[in-house]
């Protein structure tokens, strides 16, 4: 197995590359993409031999050189990145890339027969359509590295569901009153209970986006209409997500909050692969509970629902207000509740069009920049 990771010094990145280095011994890494870590990638690359890795620009190109002691082909920009997911000879892309920078990267590699696992769920919310129809004219599989898409993958087993259930942890804030979340600091948010995650996807669980924005993804991935799919708050995060038969069975896939397991079978399936990760021990995981979303706290996941109702370009227009949103808020710009405020906003004045092509995402994500700069920070 020849295997690329997009994002490989972030925390599914990372991980990506512990579940090859344990578990899949005649793996090898074809690509690496990293960010600003420089330090970080400079060891993977050390490690794994790559054919290419892509960094930002040219300095961090040069600073990288100047740390990696193989022979290794530096990409930079837009046109590298698509390289190191479509070029290399790779037979699967890891996309643990954060936000919109995940789809370009991700029709490439489909368009070039590359099988994709998929933890950047944006690729899905922004261009759903346009990314499923590719994977099946291409005969691509799409597998699911997020926890709960991959328990309702495990569930389903190619069968038709009557209803799926994602879990979602509640995050930092259940239970608090609207009062206390609003002066909710960044510091605060990047609290999860459970997880240990970047900090993009943190502040998305804290305000439940990451549960609407999963909502969506699991609508392409299963190809299911948003009312057959539930959210239930599940604090332990013990139970990743379940799917419900028309015989009223519910059949759920259980496990630690380790994402190295939904990774590692995204890489082996349809194959069980012996590990020495740490196991599920159910005598002392404590009691199971289960309660609905409170979505007056926590008004994203009603708005993502709303997105996934209406269609065509609004989820696009939310995912980049959301993008911006959550590092104005990670700066101190922004209040806890100015995300969700500012993306109702848009919401009210948004003309929706249909995803016919690429360019139709491009001109909602367009129309989102502009709505931004005309606003300036709430």
């Amino acid at each position: 197995m020849k295997i690329a990771v997009l994002g490989s010094t972030g925390s599914i990145g990372v991980q990506t590359l512990d579940v090859v280095r344990e578990c899949l011994p005649h793996a090898r890494i074809t690509a690496l993409s990293g960010f600003s870590n420089i330090e970080t990638l400079a060891r993977q690359v050390n490690e794994f031999k790559p054919l290419a890795c892509w960094v930002r620009d040219e300095q961090a190109a040069k600073d990288l050189a100047g740390k990696i002691n193989v022979r290794c082909e530096i990409l930079i920009g837009e046109a590298g990145l698509i390289s190191c997911a479509s070029e290399t000879n790779a037979d699967i892309v890891v996309n643990a890339l954060v936000g919109r920078a995940g789809l370009k990267p991700t029709l490439a590699a489909i368009n070039a027969g590359k099988h994709i696992a998929l933890s950047n769920k944006e690729t899905l919310v922004t261009a759903g359509e346009l990314v499923t129809n590719l994977a099946r004219e291409k005969n691509v599989r799409l597998t699911p590295i997020d926890s709960e898409h991959s328990a309702i993958w495990q569930c389903l087993d190619n069968n038709t569901p009557e209803k799926i259930i994602l879990t979602a942890s509640g995050g930092p804030f259940r239970g608090l009153p609207r009062e206390k979340i609003a002066a909710a600091t960044a510091k605060d948010a990047l609290k999860h209970p459970n997880w240990s995650m970047g900090d993009k996807i943190t502040i998305d669980s804290a305000t439940l986006m990451n549960k609407g924005l999963e909502l969506i993804e699991a609508m392409w991935l299963f190809d299911q209409p948003q009312e057959k799919i539930d959210v239930v708050v599940h604090p332990q995060s013990i139970i990743h997500s379940m799917v419900q038969y028309e015989d009223g069975s519910i059949l759920a896939q259980m496990g630690l909050a380790d994402m190295r397991l939904p990774i590692l079978y995204a890489l082996s399936s349809p194959e069980r692969v012996k590990n020495n990760f740490a196991r599920l021990d159910l005598l002392t995981c404590g009691d199971l509970t289960f309660e609905p979303p409170n979505t007056d706290n926590f008004p994203c996941l009603a708005l993502a629902r709303h997105a996934a109702q209406q269609g065509g370009t609004l989820p696009a227009v939310m995912n980049y207000i959301n993008e911006w949103a959550v590092y104005e808020f990670l700066s101190g710009r922004i209040s806890f509740y100015g995300i969700s405020d500012i993306i109702e906003q848009a919401f009210g004045i948004y003309t929706i069009k249909e995803v016919k092509t690429l360019d139709d995402v491009n001109e909602a994500e367009s129309w989102a920049g502009e709505f931004i700069r005309e606003r300036g920070t709430p």
